[in-house]
């Protein structure tokens, strides 16, 4: 199990370094295979720039927490709080895709999808496909065995970096990271508007 420590530094850091790793949540796991990272200082996009709600998360949460927040009103979706212990700010990473590695019949009825490339290509569809919603918000991913991040995933894979999806603010910034020529991520490389 990925320990508390690995998250207490920048998210970009830790965004990239979570390709390659396994996400587990009971019966189901993924490789992770596409992330963003997102930053409460000079990022705009980010919860905590612009929401007291994700300030008061960050303040009294330990690194290594779910963030977990409905989209739109139609999805949750699953992010990991870290803490630069260096800088001491904040940032969260958003998990935008998996490569399913286990659980899968399950996985395919939660999304009533049989496409396997298509089970966890998006944020959402990985928080449905995992099983991860309100109740997780605020459970450390740290502390159990069924609900972490282990560093048996793959480590043969190139990881990427373009810019983040559907954000208006702070497009510019390359803080989504992605497993080369993955057919499962959300966007494909270079195709971020």
């Amino acid at each position: 199990m990925i320990p508390a420590a690995f998250f207490e530094r920048d998210p970009v850091s830790c965004a990239r370094e979570l390709v390659g790793t396994k996400l587990i949540h009971g019966s189901c796991s993924g490789i992770v295979i596409e992330t963003e990272a997102y930053a409460e200082h000079g990022d705009e996009a980010c919860h905590l720039f612009t929401r007291p709600s994700a300030r008061a998360f960050a303040e009294t949460h330990p690194p290594g927490t779910a963030y977990v927040y409905l989209n739109y009103g139609l999805h949750w979706l699953a992010n990991v709080l870290c803490k630069d212990r260096q800088t001491g700010s904040s940032g969260f990473v958003l998990l935008r895709a998996l490569e399913p590695a286990g659980g899968i019949p399950l996985m395919k009825r939660r999304r009533k999808q049989s496409d396997l490339r298509a089970l966890c290509s998006g944020p959402g569809k990985l928080a449905q496909a995992m099983g991860i919603g309100k109740g997780h918000h605020g459970k450390s991913y740290c502390e159990s065995e069924t609900f972490c991040f282990r560093q048996d995933g793959k480590t043969d894979i190139e990881t990427l970096a373009d810019r983040r999806i559907g954000i208006s603010s702070a497009k510019e910034l390359e803080w989504r990271f992605l497993a080369k020529d993955h057919p499962g991520v959300s966007v494909p490389f270079g195709k971020a508007r």
